[in-house]
């Protein structure tokens, strides 16, 4: 029996494509609610989305967002958050929740990791204590989290490297993620498949044929935003997104820039995740119609406009450019709440906007004004 005929509580429902590009409008069902596709999932990796109570989230408009199986599992442990009530009532986020398996974490410790077929061992980043992942304790860990979406254990293939390496690579995801859904036990929570292979095509189309055998109920392409040069991540993209299965949900992992979500978007995307709104906003660069903001310049300084006049997020409709600047120089928890506040909204804004364009099937013609004016907005100011 394949795992979407088991699955109980997740559904994804294709209500409508747009006539003049690939972009998909959708709505994702779960025990938590609904989630609106395309869809942008701010990260909440421990638990938490910096510097927000979960109330600002959700004013953002954020119909889901990401937590991080690594992070949870060394800190503070997921058999904690288990007995604890999980996740959700945990982080007090009665919304849907998508973990991802640590793939990518365990791949950023290339130096202090050990990979074999059986999985990975690894070096905490806390304390040095090793540890050891497996596909079978991935899903162990995020069972017990309790989120709503699972993500089957992966080995992010890094670039650059030959197409040895890539397929070796791919075949031990295949292999992983056929462990995953063996393993998996809970009914009521959903398990995507990832797709790996490098910048090779053949790979790409490979992995999704393999992965769609084995049936899972969303598929992701990973190993993308690595280092490749951009050109490349909007080839695999464009190419293989349309190999995806139709009726499931197809999840673009870590790119997450204005420009390349609305691009992703229109080769059928339907879901992104990023640290960029929620990093960027402590680091002091903002989002906004106008272009880029670095709140630090001098500029701001005597500025008493909001930020984005076309925002309506709490740090818009009631403080100044030259308050968040004073914040920022002054380093005030404030300023980073407010940064993040506006931050998470113009990402949810521009989700909005998207949907409304290929509810109205006119998403060339809004990609193409939008990435005109994000061209000519590109130099930060």
């Amino acid at each position: 029996m394949k795992h979407e005929d088991i699955n109980s509580e997740f559904k994804f429902n294709l209500l409508k494509k747009d006539k003049s590009s690939n972009a998909r409008l959708g709505k994702i069902l779960t025990s938590h609610g609904e989630v609106n596709t395309p869809v942008f999932m701010p990260a909440g990796t421990q638990a938490t989305v910096k510097s927000l109570l979960p109330e600002r989230v959700k004013e953002s408009g954020a119909e889901i967002i990401l937590s991080n199986t690594y992070h949870l599992y060394l800190r503070p442990g997921h058999k904690i958050i288990r007995d604890l009530g999980g996740l959700h009532k945990f982080m007090n986020w009665n919304r849907p929740v998508l973990t991802d398996s640590g793939g990518f974490q365990v791949y950023s410790l290339a130096a202090i990791r050990k990979i074999t077929d059986e999985g990975v061992m690894f070096q905490s980043h806390i304390d040095g204590s090793k540890h050891f992942i497996s596909p079978e304790v991935a899903i162990e860990i995020q069972e017990a989290l309790g989120s709503n979406i699972m993500m089957c254990f992966d080995e992010c293939t890094p670039y650059p490297v030959d197409f040895d390496y890539a397929e070796k690579s791919l075949d031990l995801t295949i292999r992983w993620a056929r462990r995953c859904k063996n393993i998996k036990k809970n009914s009521n929570q959903a398990l995507f498949g990832i797709v790996q292979g490098g910048v090779y095509p053949e790979l790409r189309k490979r992995g999704i044929e393999e992965l769609a055998e084995i049936g899972f109920d969303g598929y992701a392409l990973g190993g993308l935003s690595v280092g490749e040069p951009k050109k490349s991540m909007q080839e695999i993209v464009e190419g293989i997104t349309p190999l995806f299965p139709e009726d499931k949900p197809r999840y673009l992992m870590g790119v997450g820039t204005p420009e390349d979500i609305v691009e992703c978007v229109g080769y059928g995307i339907d879901m992104f995740d990023c640290v960029m709104p929620t990093r960027n906003a402590r680091n002091g660069m903002l989002f906004t119609n106008d272009g880029k903001v670095v709140i630090k310049n001098a500029r701001y300084r005597n500025d008493s406009s909001p930020l984005d006049s076309l925002c309506d997020c709490y740090t818009c409709k009631n403080y100044s450019r030259a308050y968040l600047r004073h914040l920022f120089l002054a380093k005030e928890i404030l300023g980073v709440i407010l940064n993040t506040i506006h931050n998470v909204r113009y990402y949810m804004n521009l989700m909005e906007r998207i949907r409304k364009a290929i509810k109205n099937d006119n998403y060339e013609v809004f990609k193409k004004t939008l990435n005109t004016k994000l061209i000519r907005r590109r130099k930060i100011s």
